[in-house]
């Protein structure tokens, strides 16, 4: 009989965090992890272009400024700091998700220039897998925002908005190399363990202009123990090529075409127990993404704005496992993504902004296990969703306004549903150096079972455990609650407070107490929980007490329960605490400190086993060598906090300290 054995327990000691001591004081404190984006124009919460502040449903935003700053690498690292977000590994893969409000990553719909994303795994999108080479800004709004974007946004959207090319001939390369310390693989501290390369380049004239792009991550993985075979930090190689090609007819019109493709390449190692011996054990995963999109935006001379664009999106995936590298399963899996959406802006009328819209949305999958399907029948699954969709924009005077919003989606699985959305906005204090917004929006979130949910097979018996999918769940349905406000004094502070409220009907979650024994392999399905219920408070604060200094603390409160069983719901921790400092040390020197705080978890409603709290911090410096170069040093996990790989209810950091050396040149004109 084979038996699992954890990584043996490095030999450390779990250590406290030495700014864990400043929580107590940035708890008390009411956005802010970046510099003030009240002037940013945002698109999500409404399709329509609004300022930050103007925009009637609350919208976070990660600016090109931040990324850069940070040094982030992939959109995973560049949400990092975005307060309530949880990221959180893949199970069983590379990679990392996310829930926010107590609602899982299935629920949170992951675009890119507002069109859909391929999940890894046929539900969850993998963060790591989306490079920021051609990345402007991430929008990131909270709440059910199912009126406007269909099934999947139920508890929030997060849409990465891609570059628009400048005329004129810019670019930009930048690479950076850094060290697992003693946890490289090598052994040696000073050892590459991860390199970074990005390159872009574009131009045009007033008509045509065109982009291309690339970005390589390469990392070596780490262990606690190099000389042992396990790795606690998968091997992986990471590469996104891409390219855009724009017409412009006239400067508020645009046709547009951009293809991209993405590859990864990854390793785990690990060992089982075969008394009396370890058996080397070995998992290898070769992702390929092929992304193409076109479309169009163009403004008549009356004023009615049409948009219209599509999608054909392929994601494949081969995984193979090794015992003693002798091969014993080969997994393959092929999705496919195709989304149309359509979209007509009237002009203003009676001071109301009206929109139309449709979307066609469809996707497959199929999935093989040593030649045989994972999905029944004949192991290719399908399903298509038609939407319409109608929103009126209400201006009343120059203090309240109000959206009206009404989605109606037919799934061929499911048959039709309404979801509506209203959203109120009141400017409720102007005058002097004080200003107040004032938030409040109901919408109904609705989400059908993925394909994965319904018909997959994980089978991973060789770790003692299968989940098989469910073609009986219901959809999800839910409602959503939102209401808080913004002061803002001159430019220098900012206070938010946010009261959110998620009741779900039928919510999906693998079944983990009853569970079936079959020839000694657990067997979870997926079930519906009648009535759940998430609820909490986000809050935050950015002060700015010198033009040289910014300063920023956010925290969340989530309190998550299964209202059934009064048991609160697994893996959603009830604190977040984000909290950040830029400080122009000198003309050319910026230091920035970026700290993140994450209450203890509940793993099992069983045992009650939980998971501890943790706390992290990064230090990064920037320094200008000219207007064009810029060298960086940074410095992840600060204090080298790291799970405990021997607890197998340890679910803190993966990754312990990590240190690097980065240089950036940019050309021509810049955004």
């Amino acid at each position: 009989m084979f038996l699992y054995s954890a990584p043996l327990k490095p030999p450390f000691r779990r250590k406290l965090c030495p700014g864990l001591g400043l929580l107590p004081l940035l708890l008390a404190l009411p956005l802010a992890y970046a510099d003030s984006t009240l002037d940013t124009i945002v698109v999500t919460a409404t399709r329509t272009e609004k300022t930050v502040e103007e925009a009637p449903i609350r919208t976070e935003v990660v600016t090109a400024k931040e990324i850069e700053r940070t040094h982030a690498r992939t959109l995973k690292e560049a949400l990092e700091n975005v307060p309530g977000l949880q990221l959180r590994e893949v199970h069983g893969k590379s990679g990392y998700e996310l829930s926010l409000q107590g609602l899982t990553s299935d629920q949170v719909l992951i675009l890119i220039d507002g069109m859909p994303i391929s999940a890894s795994t046929g539900s969850t999108v993998d963060l790591s897998q989306y490079l920021l080479a051609e990345v402007e800004r991430i929008e990131v709004i909270k709440g059910a925002a199912s009126a406007q974007y269909g099934s999947s946004a139920m508890g929030g959207v997060i849409n990465v908005i891609t570059r628009r090319i400048q005329p004129g001939f810019s670019g930009s390369v930048s690479g950076d190399v850094g060290s697992y310390g003693k946890q490289n693989v090598s052994g040696k501290s000073f050892d590459k363990g991860n390199a970074h390369g990005q390159a872009r380049v574009e131009g045009g004239g007033e008509r045509w202009r065109v982009r291309l792009d690339a970005d390589v991550v390469d990392d070596s993985g780490f262990s606690v123990n190099p000389d042992a075979w396990s790795r606690q930090g998968d091997a992986s190689r990471r590469e996104q090529y891409g390219g855009r090609l724009a017409w412009l007819p006239k400067p508020d019109s645009e046709l547009w075409v951009e293809g991209s493709t993405y590859t990864e390449d990854d390793e785990q190692r690990y060992q089982y127990y075969a008394p009396p011996h370890y058996i080397p054990q070995r998992k290898t995963e070769y992702i390929e993404r092929d992304r193409l999109a076109a479309g169009g935006n163009w403004r008549f001379d009356s004023g009615v704005n049409v948009q219209l664009k599509g999608l054909d999106e392929r994601y494949d995936s081969t995984t193979r496992e090794y015992s003693n590298d002798y091969p014993i399963a080969r997994r393959e899996s092929e999705q496919r993504t195709r989304h149309v959406s359509a979209q007509v802006d009237l002009p203003v009328w009676h001071r109301q902004l009206w929109q139309f819209g449709a979307d066609w949305h469809g996707e497959s999958l199929s999935q093989t296990s040593n030649g045989a399907s994972e999905l029944g029948g004949d192991g290719d699954v399908t399903r298509i969703s038609r939407e319409l969709f109608a929103q009126n924009d209400i201006i009343f005077d120059d203090v309240w306004e109000m959206v009206l919003g009404l989605r109606w989606q037919d799934d061929s699985d499911f048959g039709g549903h309404a979801a509506p959305k209203i959203a109120l906005r009141g400017n409720v204090l102007r005058g002097g150096d004080w200003n107040g917004v004032l938030r409040a929006s109901f919408g109904q979130g609705y989400r059908v079972p993925n394909l994965k949910e319904r018909h997959y097979l994980f089978d991973h018996s060789s770790l003692g455990y299968m989940v098989l999918g469910n073609p009986d769940l219901k959809p999800e349905s839910s409602n959503s609650w939102q209401l808080g406000g913004t002061l803002t004094f001159r430019q220098n502070l900012t206070l938010d407070l946010n009261l959110f409220l998620n009741d779900v009907k039928d919510l999906i979650q693998t079944d983990l107490e009853h569970y079936t024994v079959i020839n000694g392999v657990a067997v979870y399905t997926y079930e519906n929980i009648a009535r759940a219920r998430t609820r909490g408070v986000e809050t935050s604060l950015r002060w700015q007490p010198l033009d040289s200094l910014d300063l920023s603390a956010a925290y969340t409160f989530t309190d998550a329960s299964d209202l059934d069983t009064d048991q609160m719901l697994t893996r959603r921790p009830r604190s977040i605490a984000r909290v950040g400092a830029d400080w122009q040390a000198l003309a050319a020197t910026s230091v920035s400190l970026r700290g993140r705080y994450q209450s203890s978890e509940l793993i099992d409603s069983v045992s009650n086993a939980r998971s501890p709290g943790w706390s992290t911090w990064d230090l990064k410096i920037n320094q200008a060598l000219n207007r064009d170069t810029t060298v960086y040093f940074g410095v992840n996990n600060l204090f080298d906090e790291q799970r405990d790989f021997a607890d197998a209810n340890d679910f803190g950091p993966i990754v312990g300290r990590f240190i690097y050396l980065g240089a950036r040149y940019t050309w021509g004109k810049t955004n």
